[in-house]
């Protein structure tokens, strides 16, 4: 029996090559075998119409954490890939925020093949930057680097002393490779909302949103004098993207992305309270969701990732000051993106410019036969086929996967997943 399948009147769209057509793709033995007008399938091949849907590549998430090893009660790797291929994910760059962290190439190389016995995802484990992400003392890199860690970064803890940042950017640099950093000024974090009249009418303790841009400037002035390269992580704020826009223009080795919440909400989502809204950086006003808006358009930012940050529903059960920040994101990626289409935000194939080539390419996980986010011949089939404008509405409780603490609960989207192929095999719809 063939192994074969020919997906038919699909409108077939490859960000990195700008092909937009309809069409068919064949796979074969997990890989892309053709695709394009009249392409027909051997003798047994399963035939699946796609007519009126888009078929893209596997989307590359290149932020999200996944709880295992060290807190399954939130989120194990299993769970998370059911709630990415939910999502039309197929590749994920997992932050080193486990229980050990990932500071050891053991661990690095356990997660890479975790994510391979799943059969849904591959995982691109990030490295930590500093021992157990602490702060104080240089990972090894070198050895991180060879087991397969694709980039350095403390997750969710902003690498604080700028003698260390000094340290990672140039220790960095002679492995090629790019610091990844959580955009936060750590005495001036703290807080849960960020400062101004809403936090103070709300009674919550406020962090300002220059938190964010002073680390940005800081660290931006540290890589020029190193050489090395730096990576912000969800960016928030407009006088961010403002700085990080004109390091570009100078020729720094500088790269951002941002995280669908803070182009879709701004800070009246946390509304009475709600938790679910509670994030790390806070939401912002909307000013910056504009600005942020516009750094996509414009190609400030050069990736959307779903900044997965699971959490426990009693890690939100709590005042809102108290309660753990972070929101489920993996399940809602796409759909939450695609608003920005059909806002005429964004172009579709922007879009998916930024869900898929764009990402893989940041970090090389782009690249041979089994390289991410591309539709080409010979190419793995890590696929993703969705309806544009098919509707349905975002329920915590109701999500694929462990963890359901989205900050989106309620919200009415367009952009539905209908398949997903990781490998060549349907992993979803």
């Amino acid at each position: 029996m063939s192994d074969a399948t020919l997906i038919t009147n699909a409108r077939i769209i490859d960000p990195a090559s700008g092909y937009d057509a309809i069409g068919n793709l064949l796979i074969q033995g997990g890989q892309i075998a053709d695709f394009g007008a009249g392409i027909a399938a051997p003798d047994g091949a399963v035939r699946i119409d796609a007519t009126g849907l888009i078929l893209c590549p596997g989307l590359v998430d290149i932020r999200a954490s996944l709880g295992e090893p060290g807190f399954e009660y939130r989120e194990t790797i299993a769970s998370a890939a059911i709630a990415a291929s939910a999502g039309g994910i197929t590749t994920i760059a997992a932050l080193p925020d486990n229980a050990p962290p990932s500071d050891d190439a053991a661990i690095v190389r356990a997660l890479a093949s975790a994510g391979e016995a799943t059969r849904r995802i591959t995982i691109h484990p990030y490295g930590a930057a500093t021992r157990s992400c602490r702060g104080e003392t240089i990972a090894e890199y070198g050895l991180l680097a060879q087991a397969g860690a694709i980039a350095f970064t403390d997750g969710a803890r902003a690498i604080g002393p700028a003698a260390l940042m000094r340290r990672a950017l140039a220790y960095a640099r002679g492995f090629d490779a790019i610091i990844v950093q959580h955009p936060e000024e750590p005495s001036l974090a703290g807080g849960a909302a960020t400062e101004g009249a809403r936090a103070t009418l709300m009674g919550l303790p406020g962090i300002p949103a220059c938190a964010e841009s002073l680390m940005v400037a800081r660290d931006l002035r540290l890589a020029e004098l190193t050489g090395g390269a730096i990576h912000f992580a969800h960016v928030s704020t407009g006088e961010s993207l403002d700085l990080i826009r004109r390091a570009k223009a100078s020729g720094l080795r500088v790269t951002c992305d941002t995280a669908p919440p803070y182009f879709d909400l701004n800070e009246t989502a946390i509304g009475d309270f709600r938790t679910y809204a509670k994030l790390s950086p806070p939401l912002r006003p909307e000013a910056d969701r504009l600005a942020v808006r516009d750094g996509l358009a414009d190609g400030t930012i050069d990736a959307i990732a779903s900044d997965h940050q699971p959490r426990d529903a009693d890690d939100k059960r709590l005042p809102f000051a108290e309660a753990a920040p972070g929101g489920a994101g993996l399940a809602t990626l796409l759909a939450i993106t695609l608003a920005q289409v059909h806002n005429h935000s964004l172009a579709l194939r922007s879009a998916l410019s930024l869900l898929t080539n764009r990402p893989a390419a940041l970090f090389g996980i782009d690249q041979g036969a089994d390289g991410a986010g591309r539709i080409a011949r010979g190419r793995r089939a890590d696929l993703c086929l969705f309806a544009l404008d098919r509707s349905w509405r975002i329920e915590a409780g109701r999500l694929p996967g462990k963890a359901q603490n989205t900050p989106f609960d309620g919200r009415a989207v367009e952009g539905v997943v209908i398949g997903t192929w990781k490998s060549g095999v349907r992993v979803f719809g």
